[in-house]
């Protein structure tokens, strides 16, 4: 194996370490209550559409991959 693979394996564990910590700290709160995001209740049914949310993870997701490739 090369050793940008792991190196890379590192970044993504990092990364996912990163991330539950904001979770946990309440940091990302906000996401999944985002304009857009549709959310129906009744009595029995809850209903969540998180389109906005969707969209906003895409973008970062399709940033962070373009820039892993451009780097590696």
């Amino acid at each position: 194996m090369d050793r940008s693979v792991g190196l890379l394996i590192i970044g993504i564990g990092v990364a996912v370490v990163v991330i539950g910590l904001l979770v946990l700290s309440g940091a990302l709160a906000w996401f999944g209550r985002l304009p857009g995001d549709i959310r129906i209740r009744s009595d029995h049914t809850r209903v969540y559409v998180p389109i906005v949310s969707c969209l906003v993870a895409s973008v970062v997701l399709s940033l962070l991959v373009g820039l892993v490739r451009r780097f590696l």
